[in-house]
């Protein structure tokens, strides 16, 4: 009886844990999905887009899992200071595209920030 309960207690963490050969995976594709962001909005040259590419950014990495959440975590984090420090721009801008990190971040539709007459290919 014992063997049974405890090859049935194996086979349940077992199967919890299953996913975590994923993770390193999910977060490659998640930078793939900042970085892919970072290139469009550079590309796009649009005034006033930036809060839409950090939203796209953090929304299409933390759709990939767990890994690409922590990506995206950790791309915002180091960005955002060392943006800050670069470009010293001001604390209100700053605040600003954290808070379109963390609606993309969350699941939020990152349209909420997309500028009127940015093309459709972004």
């Amino acid at each position: 009886m014992k063997l049974l309960l405890a090859g049935l207690v194996l086979i349940l963490v077992v199967e919890t844990h299953a996913q975590w050969y994923r993770f390193p995976v999910e977060a490659a594709q998640g930078a793939g999905d900042m970085w892919r962001a970072y290139s469009d909005m550079r590309g796009s040259n649009w005034q006033e887009s930036d809060k839409y590419f950090h939203a796209r950014g953090n929304h299409d990495a933390a759709q990939r899992g767990p890994g690409g959440r922590w990506a995206a975590e950790v791309i915002r984090s180091v960005m955002a200071e060392w943006v800050q420090q670069a470009m010293c721009r001001g604390h209100e801008d700053s605040a600003a595209d954290q808070d379109a990190n963390r609606w993309g971040h969350n699941g939020g539709d990152p349209n909420r920030y997309r500028p009127e007459g940015l093309p459709g290919q972004y």
